[in-house]
């Protein structure tokens, strides 16, 4: 497995700032804020994993006649920074005409089908697991963004697995969490 740290990255993050403001009394007060710690490759195991628990609760929730569009909603805005004014870049797995998704509405939709024209419902398949193959993880130098690549499978209930390419960016959401600000998967290239 491969950890990179970007060194001279541009996306560099001031570890401590200090600004003053005026008190109500009209004394200097200064203040000091703390950027957020540094993103680990450990953190981004864990929001993998929890995404696709994610994924399964979804499914799960479809299967047993619960509000899996609820479900589904909680799951991008636990996992995805649209809530955080980021632009997010997400193009999912099965997606050919409507590529790009790109507000939690449109997210929500291929997830579990609500509109478009292609949109069946990804999560509601359902899956009984999620397995994740980091082939590299490349941390930022100033730990505010880290990018994941490699392959994970999605267990049917029949079973068998697919095995889908990822790419994914993560950073600090607002809530302190990991958030997905890119997500792009496909399908394995087939010469047939």
């Amino acid at each position: 497995m491969l950890t990179t740290i970007l060194a001279g990255s541009s996306l560099a993050l001031a570890a401590c700032s200090e600004t003053t403001t005026e008190a109500g009394d009209g004394s200097a007060t200064a203040e000091t804020a703390v950027a957020a710690d540094p993103i680990t490759e450990a953190e981004v195991e864990a929001a993998q994993q929890a995404w696709g628990e994610g994924i399964v609760a979804i499914g799960q929730t479809y299967t047993e006649e619960g509000d899996y569009r609820a479900r589904a909603q909680e799951h991008i805005a636990t996992h995805y920074a649209y809530g955080d004014d980021q632009t997010i870049l997400f193009k999912p797995t099965l997606a050919a005409e409507d590529q790009f998704r790109e507000n939690d509405g449109e997210a929500l939709s291929y997830f579990v089908g609500t509109e478009g024209t292609e949109d069946g419902g990804f999560a509601i398949a359902p899956y009984t697991g999620v397995r994740w193959e980091n082939n590299g993880t490349v941390i930022s130098d100033s730990g505010d963004m880290a990018v994941a690549m490699g392959n994970y499978y999605f267990t049917g209930t029949d079973g068998n697995e697919t095995k889908v390419e990822y790419s994914f960016a993560y950073e600090r959401g607002d809530d302190g969490e990991l958030k997905i600000v890119l997500h792009h998967s496909s399908l394995p290239y087939s010469a047939n």
